[in-house]
């Protein structure tokens, strides 16, 4: 990535009604933890290098290092269902990665902060790649950021659409 930081300003006619519009809570919403915790365990003992987080529509996409080519798909109540431990085969964290275990945890509550943030500027999708170590994000205003994860860290305050 050229630059530490891309920001990607989205459609113009999303942003002109973006203060009209304000965040509904779904099931990912009430159980939010849930759902980053098991990112979280998917990613450090079950092979997941890279994992997109849908807020607003409730889905969860992975991408296994034993099938990079193929990514898996969970919606809603089944990925609240979903129990890594059947789901997938154990596998220890890839060496490859560039972001450490203890990061991932940070990151995902990051993505949690921005979610609830405003009710009208808010995270509307989040993923995270270990392997390249970039953060990408998605806004309700339809921006999207590309950001090296120890950038994000350390700037999650200045992040915004």
């Amino acid at each position: 990535m050229p630059d530490n930081w891309i920001q990607i300003r989205g459609d113009p006619s999303i942003r002109e009604f973006l203060f009209l519009q304000e965040r509904k809570l779904n099931e990912f919403d009430y159980h939010l933890d849930e759902v980053l915790s098991c990112v979280a365990d998917l990613i450090c003992n079950y092979g997941v290098f890279h994992a997109k987080v849908h807020f607003s529509s409730g889905q969860v996409t992975l991408w296994l290092i034993d099938d990079p080519l193929r990514y898996q798909v969970h919606v809603k109540d089944e990925f609240l269902k979903l129990n890594a431990y059947h789901a997938y085969p154990v596998k220890t964290y890839t060496r490859d990665a560039v972001i450490t275990q203890n990061c991932i945890s940070k990151i995902l509550d990051g993505f949690k902060q921005l979610r609830l943030k405003d009710p009208q500027v808010y995270l509307r999708s989040g993923s995270l790649n270990v392997i390249n170590g970039i953060v990408g994000l998605n806004f309700s205003c339809d921006g999207s950021h590309y950001i090296d994860y120890d950038e994000f860290l350390l700037r999650i305050d200045d992040i915004t659409c």
